[in-house]
């Protein structure tokens, strides 16, 4: 029987949520402008351009570090009008490959705080990106066993949570998600009538960022982090 005085699932995010990701990125963004700056015309804007490559693959190549890549590789090669040298494309690989083996990093206090709410609450996970990365950074962040789902979708937006609560069997009325993007996290859930728990990130990707911001209600609110959330549970319920 239903517990109308609590959510039936809470999902979180993971990459910037749960541990760090969007430094990584900015860290091989900044190697990348550095190795390509020599070869391309004086004044050009190199990150401006790779966010733009960006943009027009995410339908074919969708997200993650392996996007990121052929992304990387094109604009280079577009930017030098081909003149790149092998050598520094086999860098930008290499960059690559350390970006998707590297260690994941918890935020502070984290496993503490799933551990928390699982001892009262079905938690899930939702996350977008390449499967096998994210696969693997769930698999090894000690993490796993917290979860009574996992869910790594090609995007975020109200179909896809639509169709992962229908899969569950989860009311979206009685849901709550949990995530640093405004544009992937919150904006979706509360369009298909879910509650929304928005912890920011300091940094947060160019492509990710949203158009506008909910106000403060029963079914939103933002939190500093995440050692917040139990408590804010604690005073919260779907109906």
């Amino acid at each position: 029987m239903t517990n109308a005085k609590r959510f039936d699932a809470i999902a979180f995010d993971a990459d910037d949520t749960l541990w760090f990701s969007e430094d990584s990125f900015r860290h091989y963004e900044n190697r990348f402008v550095e190795l390509v700056s020599p070869f391309v015309e004086s004044g050009a804007n190199i990150k401006a351009a790779l966010i733009a490559t960006e943009r027009l693959n995410i339908s074919a190549y969708g997200y993650g570090v392996k996007s990121f890549g052929l992304s990387a590789i094109e604009t280079a090669i577009t930017l030098s009008s081909g003149r790149i040298p092998a050598e520094v494309l086999q860098e930008i690989l290499s960059g690559v490959r350390a970006h998707i083996t590297e260690s994941v990093r918890l935020f502070e206090g984290v496993a503490d705080v799933l551990t928390q709410v699982a001892q009262t609450h079905r938690i899930i996970l939702i996350t977008k990106g390449d499967l096998a990365h994210q696969t693997r950074k769930v698999e090894t962040s000690g993490l796993a066993h917290l979860f009574s789902h996992v869910e790594i979708v090609l995007e975020k937006d109200p179909a896809a949570y639509s169709k992962v609560l229908n899969s569950l069997d989860i009311d979206p009325h009685r849901f709550c998600m949990v995530g640093n993007s405004m544009k992937s996290d919150i904006l979706p859930v509360l369009a298909i009538g879910g509650f929304a728990v928005h912890v920011p990130y300091e940094i947060l990707w160019e492509l990710d960022s949203a158009e506008s911001v909910p106000e403060v209600g029963a079914r939103f609110v933002e939190i500093a982090t995440l050692s917040e959330f139990p408590q804010w549970l604690a005073t919260h319920a779907p109906i």
